[in-house]
Formats: C-alpha cells, sequence, structure tokens
C-alpha cells in the first residue's frame, strides 16, 4: 500500500512537471534576431542594426494577446558594427528620426514599402512596365531611407507573421478601430522597448495604410500623448466616397476623370492634339474641366439640357479615349472598372487597376470588368519571392509557415463605427493636425493609380476644413507611376528626394537629421 502511495505521489508530481513545461512552451516570448550590415546611399557607406521577429503585446491585465512582427532597420556607426550590436557610447540612435511603416488591404503587410521604396533592399521591375520574368531577385535600394530616418516595417495582426496568440479572437483585430488600437499599442511598447521617446516621430501609410495612419496620428496624441513630426500618405484614401461608385453617389465619377485621361494618354489612345501636350498641363484642363462643366452637369441630373449633353458627350471621349457611343450607353458614368476593359477593347487589351501602365487580356471580348488585376499579376510574386528571400538569407528569420503578403484572413473588416455612413478618417487627421500645428504631411500620388486616383486625394484635402494658417502644412506630390509609384525607376528617384527633403525640414534636428 505505501508503494502504491509514493508511486502515485510520484505520478501526479511528474505530471504536474509535464503541464508546467507544456505551460511554459505555450507562453509566447519576444522572438527576435539582430545583424548588422551596410549599404551605399550618395557615396556614403550607412551602418545599420537589422532586427526582425516578434513582440507580443498584452492586454490591460497582462494577458498576452497578440505576436506583432516586425522588422526594423536602425543607422548605426561603424565601431558598433564591429563590436557585435553592442552600442557604443558615441552611438545615439535614439534620437534619429524615426518612421513607423506599414501598407493597407486590409490584410496587406509592409512588403510593399519595404521592399519598393524605403528598406535596403529592393525589387527591380522595369520602368515600361512590363512583366518580369522568373526568377526576380532583389537589388540594394539607393533610394533606402536610412540615411534620414531609422525605420520600423509593422505587418498587422494576420499580416505577414503576426497572429493572435493562441486562444485570442482575431476579430479583436480585424477592424478600423481595432486595427488602430493594436497598431498604436505595438508603436507604444517599441518605444518604450527601443528608448526612442526622443526621437521626432513619422508614419508612413500606403492605401488602407493611409486611413490607418490618419486614425492613428488622432489615437497616439489621445491615448498616449505622443506627437508625431509628420506623416507620409502613399496612395492616400481617408474617404471612402471618393473611391465607391453607387448610383447615388457620383463623386466617384468625377474624381476618376483625370486619371482616366492619364491612362489614355499614356497608353496613345486621345485625339493627336491632347496626346502631344505634356502630361501635367493637360491634367489642369481635364481639372477645370471636372469643377466647372462635369461636376454641374452631373448634379443637374435628368434636367440636363439635350444640347449640353450632347457636348458634354464630345468633352469625356476626348477626354477619356472612350467612343461617343459608349459614354452615351454609360449615361455620361464611365466607372473605373468599365473604362479598364473599355480602353483598349478593340486590341485585346485591358489596363491594370493598381498600376494602369500595365496591359492585360480578358478571357473574351465582351467582359464588363477585368477577370484580373495586370498590374497586381505583375508585382506580386517578384516582391512575395523577395520578402521571403531576404527574411532568410538578410534576416535571419528561418520559418516554415507562409509569410502572408496579402491575405483574406483579416474579413469581415468591422466598420461598425461608421454605420450608415462612408468610411472616413479625415475629421480624425485634422483634429491631430489642429492640435499638433508642429505636424506636417506629405501626401504621394501617382497618376496612373485607378485604385486611389490622385484627384480623389486632392479632393479630400481641399475639404479637410483646415483654418488657413494650417494648409501650408500640407504638401501634394506626384508621380508618373500608378498605386506602388517606385517600381518607377524615375519616380521613385523623385519620391525619395522628395522624402529626404520633408524629413530634412520636419525633423527639428541638424540638417542632416542626425
Amino acid at each position: 500500500m505505501l508503494r502504491f502511495t509514493l508511486m502515485f505521489s510520484l505520478a501526479i508530481l511528474l505530471s504536474s512537471a509535464d503541464d508546467s513545461s507544456a505551460d511554459d512552451k505555450k507562453e509566447p516570448k519576444d522572438e527576435l534576431v539582430q545583424s548588422t550590415n551596410s549599404i551605399t546611399l550618395h557615396g556614403k557607406e550607412i551602418h545599420y542594426r537589422s532586427t526582425a521577429g516578434t513582440i507580443v503585446v498584452r492586454d490591460d491585465n497582462e494577458k498576452p494577446k497578440a505576436e506583432f512582427f516586425f522588422i526594423a532597420y536602425e543607422k548605426i556607426d561603424a565601431d558598433e558594427k564591429a563590436n557585435k550590436n553592442k552600442k557604443t557610447s558615441e552611438s545615439t540612435p535614439n534620437t534619429r528620426p524615426l518612421t513607423f511603416t506599414f501598407n493597407g488591404g486590409p490584410g496587406s503587410s509592409s512588403v510593399w514599402l519595404h521592399m519598393g521604396l524605403a528598406g535596403p533592399k529592393r525589387v527591380p521591375l522595369a520602368d515600361d512596365a512590363s512583366f518580369p520574368k522568373p526568377p526576380y531577385g532583389t537589388v540594394p535600394n539607393e533610394s533606402c531611407l536610412l540615411d534620414v530616418t531609422d525605420l520600423v516595417f509593422i505587418d498587422p495582426v494576420s499580416t505577414g507573421y503576426s497572429d493572435p496568440v493562441e486562444g485570442q479572437d482575431k476579430k479583436q483585430f480585424h477592424g478600423y478601430n481595432e486595427d488602430i488600437q493594436s497598431v498604436g499599442q505595438f508603436i507604444h511598447l517599441y518605444l518604450n522597448r527601443y528608448d526612442r521617446w526622443n526621437s521626432p516621430l513619422y508614419l508612413m501609410g500606403e492605401s488602407y495604410g493611409t486611413t490607418r495612419a490618419a486614425g492613428l496620428a488622432g489615437h497616439l496624441m489621445d491615448r498616449y500623448r505622443i506627437g508625431l513630426n509628420g506623416i507620409v500618405l502613399v496612395s492616400m484614401v481617408l474617404d471612402f466616397q471618393t473611391l465607391l461608385f453607387r448610383q447615388d453617389n457620383e463623386l466617384p465619377d468625377a474624381v476618376f476623370l483625370p486619371t482616366y485621361t492619364a491612362t489614355a494618354w499614356y497608353h496613345k489612345q486621345l485625339p493627336d492634339e491632347l496626346q502631344n501636350r505634356e502630361l501635367p498641363e493637360l491634367l489642369d484642363e481635364v481639372r477645370e474641366f471636372v469643377s466647372d462643366t462635369y461636376v454641374p452637369a452631373l448634379f443637374k441630373g435628368a434636367s440636363l439640357p439635350e444640347n449640353e449633353r450632347v457636348a458634354l458627350i464630345d468633352q469625356l471621349a476626348k477626354y477619356t479615349g472612350l467612343s461617343r457611343e459608349f459614354i452615351a450607353r454609360t449615361n455620361l458614368r464611365p466607372h473605373a472598372a468599365r473604362f479598364m476593359t473599355e480602353l483598349m477593347r478593340d486590341e485585346g487589351v485591358t489596363v491594370g487597376r493598381f498600376d494602369s501602365r500595365y496591359r492585360g487580356v480578358n478571357r473574351d471580348g465582351v467582359s464588363e470588368t477585368n477577370d484580373y488585376d495586370p498590374s497586381g499579376a505583375a508585382m506580386f510574386p517578384a516582391y512575395t519571392a523577395a520578402i521571403n528571400q531576404h527574411l532568410r538569407e538578410d534576416l535571419g528569420v528561418d520559418r516554415d509557415d507562409p509569410y502572408e503578403v496579402l491575405t483574406g484572413k483579416v474579413h469581415p473588416w468591422n466598420y461598425d463605427r461608421f454605420t450608415n455612413r462612408y468610411v472616413s478618417s479625415t475629421e480624425t487627421l485634422r483634429d491631430a493636425m489642429v492640435k499638433n500645428p508642429a505636424m506636417k504631411v506629405l501626401v504621394a500620388n501617382g497618376y496612373y493609380d485607378l485604385a486611389t486616383p490622385f484627384a480623389a486625394s486632392e479632393y479630400t484635402i481641399d475639404h479637410l476644413n483646415l483654418p488657413p494658417a494650417y494648409r501650408d502644412n500640407i504638401l501634394m506630390t506626384y508621380y508618373e507611376g500608378g498605386h506602388m509609384m517606385y517600381v518607377h525607376g524615375p519616380s521613385l528617384k523623385k519620391l525619395e528626394a522628395d522624402l529626404e527633403e520633408f524629413y530634412r525640414t520636419t525633423n527639428g534636428l541638424t540638417e542632416s537629421g542626425e
């Protein structure tokens, strides 16, 4: 009996030890890997530290709720690089500008801005919008922003390698408010962990990432009292009313029209008198037509006189490259999806949504919409290969689970805050700008972007209702590319120059940003 009791007690102890060990294994922990490298920018060698991996974010009760994956690049001095990542007394990266960077979707990782614009490696694509051939590869990014700012690329929960911890409901991260709160918590945690409270701080977002950035500007100020030096909005969408074609919403018909003109001009589908013009000059004329003629005509609706209707059809056909008959059949409203398939239908060609310079083909010649986005088909595989190779070869992150480049796992996305109205973060941005008059905003627009057209950005900025003294805090820039304008070499160089000037004039430090 005694022997049985001893064996039973021992079994309980061993079982408890095993359970404890299992619990320890389940408890998520930060998993980070660091390395050092260098890149030559503007003839000067820049040494930097890379940090890649996950940080565990917790709820108010210190219970783990998500593992945020990020990749950070921090400029260091040569002595620090030689000393195997240990900070030297001369190194003061905690006072350099710091930019938190993310893309959109919702459901996109940060790969596009990382491997296309700001990081030390980039994906080389042809400037003529021809399709790349696999294998794709990467090249050193001579337009990397490390000479003016340290960089943190954030993958929101369910993108990249970021995930809720086991047992946590993913819905708490998948929505407008939920996303801003979780990304804001990560940013606050990062500033604590890496001692960056004295750094000039920036956000850089692309596409839905601009919606997130505007929301974060307000959330960081209100929740954590964090003031930003600047926000970079690449291919901006802050007001969804500008994008959603509906019977009761004619705003997109107006703001997409200049991009139709730019696209038709690029593909040489305009009349000779327009085709021979410089694009910026031509677009100024189209903007004037939209505000002075097209919008008033749409406002009149069925009461538009027939002679004005006929004249308007002629002008729309001239500015879009579409036939008069097609314009008439669309009731003066050639929605974007129709435009992409109709512009060069006679040639059996469709144009891209993210970048209308790219061409594709549909299954047949009578489709009303694209079977696929040619620009996405050209870019997605190259960027997927690039980030996976970079993670393993350069950063030391070697995992078998997929890096979620662009995923639908975040849907349905919760927009309950905007019930019965269009999604918009414009008021949040305006509020943040008024509370922090030092904060500047740069809006980067691609002429060939049929996802978030440049005239939609202009409309949104013009309707922020900012006091006159604050309007100069917003800089609008334009590039001969699409949604990811940086895939076009000359646009990348121009955007780099615009960004470097933006950082140097807003960081509050010396001219070099040190």
